[in-house]
């Protein structure tokens, strides 16, 4: 399946997108001679959210009500245009969700060590997008996650998901609290939300700039 979009930006507009495969060892990823750019957070914060709607598409990654369920790395390809119109693709990587209470030691072991060999033996990975939620103070396990890509020296981007919970004038206090708590550099958080369709711009051109 495909879909035409309508987010037109300054560098990147996305044109058509498609499931791959879900796989768990890196036997299992696909052969890919494009880019891979990752997202990655807690249960529930909304990372499928966010990929459809960057992608324009319902439902292309899969929006579960029970947070944990997700237990496979999923694999999209994208193709998009870039502003000279030319064609470009770039693989979009949903990474199994983490955090979540009711999941088993045995299960945070096992998603342990599914992120570390993507991180560590996919060589075509370009970024990861981290997802945190805007409405709550940094996370340890966030901290955890964000000092994992700092070892293994990967690019990032944090985005502070359901911006629209928040009143826009209290937007930026939240985001230099988290960057604090999160000890990240502040021009390196943006807000986003699904529901306004806000954020959208600067996690393109942020993905844009990481796969030139």
């Amino acid at each position: 399946m495909s879909s035409e979009t309508l987010w037109q930006i300054s560098m990147m507009r996305i044109v058509e997108s498609k499931f791959i495969k879900s796989a768990v060892k890196p036997d299992g990823y696909p052969a890919s001679p494009y880019a891979d750019i990752a997202f990655v957070g807690k249960s529930n914060v909304g990372k499928s959210s966010l990929i459809n709607t960057l992608l324009n598409r319902k439902a292309i990654a899969k929006v579960s009500r029970t947070p944990g369920k997700t237990r496979l790395i999923n694999f999209f390809e994208i193709h998009f245009k870039t502003e000279e119109n030319k064609d470009g693709f770039v693989n979009f990587v949903d990474l199994p969700g983490y955090g979540y209470a009711k999941v088993s030691k045995t299960e945070r072991t096992a998603w342990k060590k599914m992120i570390q060999n993507y991180f560590e033996h996919r060589m075509s990975l370009k970024g990861i997008i981290a997802l945190v939620d805007i409405r709550h103070s940094a996370d340890p396990k966030d901290i955890v996650m964000l000092k994992m890509l700092q070892d293994e020296d990967i690019p990032f981007i944090v985005i502070a998901t359901k911006s629209d919970k928040i009143a826009k004038s209290k937007l930026p206090a939240c985001l230099e609290k988290l960057s604090a708590g999160l000890e990240v550099n502040n021009k390196n958080i943006y807000s986003f939300s699904s529901l306004k369709k806000t954020g959208i711009e600067d996690i393109l051109n942020w993905i844009d700039n990481q796969i030139l």
